[in-house]
């Protein structure tokens, strides 16, 4: 059975094939990056992190391009907050990210553009807009795209612009001949910082955020690509104006395929900063061990809604476990290639190969494992293990794993959080003592105080 993905743009699944045979081209809109990576965040690059993998596992070579927004009206106002540069900031979050989301194992794109390193190319496709008659400098600097002069605008959506434009809430601003029009090129304004600013034709200003993934996705993969993706909120209108930009200046399809990744909720909610009920992947990870979360996240199909709790989480590290258990009964057989003619592989290709369907590719990974707990069979084993290795998951030491109670959780981490319980302790400090014991608890790891000391064991 081949790959079959499902396109937002038709609403169905489709037969995938790339555009040049053998090689992927893929863009995903990334992060706007002046505070930590949640966990929301995380579940989007671990989406694409899942399909970039299992697309290589198919033979495919795979150019993944997922963009870095550094300037941004949320990101300028933080800076000033924080009275350091623009740059200074972004770099610090950058960093940060890249820290949080390698402990998930989620592989680095092939290519991740800063938009301030795009700027030029920007500019170039405002003007090839403005020359085509859809974009217009407005009276207040700006310029403006004209919604209503692209033709299929609303095709991803869904809507129409009579229903976009009577769902529309905010008055016309300044300058726009239309509620629906977005901004291209912003203006400067006099608080704004230098470095917030670039001279151009249309005067001095900044992108808008829409323009910014039309540039760098055209300039790293070309005018039409394979899959675009990101999450379910950009549908609209941040991949509308997309297309409407990047069509409107070309005449081509910008891609292919266009995929979305669902929610994660909490309380039935969506987990987002503007909530206030989001939770950062560093306070996640502080509980739990990074490929529990992994496991957590790509168990869920990635269109599916993620509910967030510690229970789904404890549920996840104890099904992890039972994997686990089953590679430490026998060494596993090194797999220089997956053999797919193989029942379980054939079931697991099977899976994936149906929109990436991980639910049903993990229960082929627990079917495997219940065949090594009988067979003991060091084969089974290898190819459990490097069946979940297209997940990004179990290669980790099993035994370390089991006695930690917890992926990735080694002795010399353990008798380092014990020695920070104590120095709170000794400072009185016991609420961060008890914070600690809860979380290595939370891990599988129960200390034990005795007169000569504290010592560890995992949970049963």
């Amino acid at each position: 059975m081949s790959l079959r993905i499902y396109n937002t743009l038709s609403r169905a699944l489709e037969d995938f094939s790339p555009l040049e045979p053998g090689h992927v081209r893929m863009y995903v809109c990334g992060m706007t990056i002046y505070d930590l990576c949640h966990i929301g965040h995380a579940r989007m690059m671990m989406a694409f992190d899942v399909v970039q993998r299992w697309l290589k596992s198919s033979g495919y070579r795979v150019t993944y391009v997922r963009n870095i927004t550094d300037i941004d009206d949320k990101i300028i106002k933080r800076a000033l907050e924080r009275g350091i540069t623009i740059r200074a900031l972004t770099d610090e979050m950058i960093a940060a990210m890249h820290q949080d989301i390698g402990l998930l194992g989620i592989e680095p794109p092939s290519v991740e553009p800063r938009a301030t390193e795009y700027v030029p190319q920007m500019l170039s496709l405002i003007g090839q807009l403005e020359g085509k008659g859809l974009a217009y400098r407005a009276s207040n600097g700006d310029v403006n795209y004209s919604v209503r002069k692209f033709d299929g605008y609303g095709k991803l959506s869904g809507k129409s612009l009579d229903e976009l434009r009577a769902g529309e809430r905010v008055a016309v601003l300044d300058g726009k001949e239309d509620p629906l029009d977005f901004v291209l090129w912003k203006s400067s304004k006099p608080e704004e910082p230098p470095e917030a600013k670039w001279d151009s034709e249309f005067g001095s200003g900044r992108p808008g955020w829409h323009i910014e993934c039309s540039a760098m996705c055209g300039a790293t993969l070309g005018e039409t690509f394979d899959i675009h993706g990101g999450g379910a909120d950009l549908q609209f209108p941040h991949h509308e104006n997309e297309i409407a930009q990047s069509e409107g200046a070309t005449g081509k399809p910008l891609a292919k395929f266009w995929v979305h990744n669902g929610f994660v909720r909490v309380d039935n909610e969506k987990m987002s900063k503007s909530l206030g009920n989001f939770f950062t992947i560093r306070d996640v990870l502080n509980t739990y061990d990074a490929e529990t979360v992994r496991f957590f996240i790509v168990r869920a199909h990635y269109r599916s809604a993620l509910n967030y709790s510690d229970a789904h989480l404890d549920d996840a590290r104890q099904a992890l476990k039972r994997l686990y258990t089953a590679l430490s009964l026998v060494a596993p057989a090194d797999v220089a290639s997956i053999d797919w003619a193989d029942p379980h592989a054939a079931r697991f290709k099977a899976a994936m190969n149906e929109d990436f369907g991980t639910p049903e590719a993990v229960a082929v990974l627990f079917d495997l494992a219940g065949e090594v707990n009988k067979t003991r069979s060091a084969g089974l084993a290898g190819l459990l293990k490097a069946l979940g290795d297209c997940l990004g998951i179990l290669q980790g030491d099993p035994k370390t794993f089991l006695q930690a109670g917890a992926g990735g959780v080694d002795e010399a981490d353990i008798q380092a959080q014990i020695a920070a319980r104590a120095a709170a302790k000794a400072a009185k400090n016991f609420a961060e003592a008890d914070r600690i014991r809860n979380a290595l608890l939370a891990q599988g790891i129960v200390l034990k105080d005795s007169a000569a000391g504290t010592t560890w064991e995992a949970a049963q």
